[in-house]
């Protein structure tokens, strides 16, 4: 039986995965980013925005059912607040595992076992802004936060290398699950 027999949903050709902590400044790139993606753009079935948050091996049942993977996310590279960031294949790896702590399972562990089972996708790529600043708080830098639509478009460019096309809409989507989340916090 098809997915769309059973009532499943379909496969995700392109998982777009936002990456981050609301309450930590900066952090909060990632679900900012899938935010305003969602607000601002229709998007096709064979792609998928999921607010990962800090979830860690919580994500790997959608990692393993995409082709090919975004990360979005704060990323520490010494550069100024505000950059944009892309890296790709083994940088990935590289990148994330400096995220890790001692009190949350992190995307570099989500990473290693999908390639262990298996169910690596056939690209990730992390795409994201130098962070000015990580600490409690819900309000990013003025660098970061100048810089996010930058961050929406490199999104939407990647997207459409994949071969999809995310269409620009009204900004009337209030009623949408991510969106709704976001402008609760004031993000």
């Amino acid at each position: 039986m098809s997915g769309a027999q059973s009532g499943a949903p379909e496969r995700a050709r392109v998982l777009v995965l936002g990456l981050g902590n609301v309450l930590l400044g900066d952090d909060s790139v990632g679900p900012a980013a899938l935010a305003r993606l969602e607000r601002d753009y229709r998007v096709p079935p064979q792609v998928r925005l999921v607010e990962g948050g800090t979830l860690g091996l919580a994500l790997l049942d959608e990692l393993a059912q995409a082709e090919h993977v975004i990360l979005v996310d704060a990323v520490a590279t010494g550069e100024p607040a505000g950059t944009l960031v892309r890296l790709d294949g083994d940088a990935v790896r590289d990148a994330v595992r400096e995220r890790l702590s001692v009190h949350q399972v992190g995307v570099a562990d989500l990473l290693d076992v999908a390639r262990l089972i298996g169910c690596y996708p056939e690209s990730v790529v992390l795409l994201g802004l130098a962070p000015g600043a990580i600490g409690l708080g819900l309000a990013r830098t003025a660098a970061v936060d100048d810089a996010l639509g930058t961050l929406v478009s490199a999104v939407v460019e990647e997207v459409r290398g994949l071969g999809f096309e995310l269409i620009a809409q009204p900004r009337c989507a209030a009623d949408r699950p991510i969106h709704a989340l976001v402008r609760h916090f004031g993000l």
